[in-house]
């Protein structure tokens, strides 16, 4: 059973330094069912500023959930992750890290940061499109999220 359909586009926050893997996600949720509104940031400087509506993001929106990846020039991934859960108005959003990383070690610092989940990107397009849709079937027909401040 699905949850009713929202009136309100989704809103993802994609921090992701890889245009090629910036393009994957942008196609995939592109053809999604589901209306959303995917914002990109390249870094994590970047990042904060668009979180916290500084330096040009004044008008960005409180994303529904952010794609977070761990490797990111700026600030790392792990930093954005840290200062997102040490801020009471963030704290409550949904960050799915999405990383090249393998590395048990980023696996578990993410976790130990409260990370929602840890998804190693695929290689292949077509795989990678699966891993982008399962995210969004999830996160926006079966999970319930907080409203949040709008």
């Amino acid at each position: 059973m699905s949850k009713p359909p929202r009136s309100k586009a989704i809103e993802i926050l994609l921090i992701e330094d890889s245009p090629t893997d910036a393009m994957m996600t942008q196609e995939a949720f592109a053809d999604s069912k589901i209306h959303n509104v995917l914002h990109l940031v390249e870094n994590g400087v970047e990042a904060m500023a668009f979180l916290r509506r500084e330096s040009g993001y004044a008008a960005a929106p409180r994303p529904d959930l952010i794609l977070l990846d761990w490797k990111l020039p700026k600030k790392s991934g792990e930093e954005v992750l840290q200062e997102i859960r040490e801020d009471p108005a963030l704290t409550t959003i949904p960050v799915v890290i999405l990383s090249t990383s393998k590395a048990e070690e980023d696996v578990l610092k993410s976790y130990n940061l409260h990370a929602n989940c840890f998804i190693t990107k695929p290689v292949e397009f077509d795989t990678f499109v699966e891993v982008v849709h399962s995210i969004r079937e999830f996160w926006f027909s079966i999970v319930t999220l907080p409203s949040g401040e709008r």
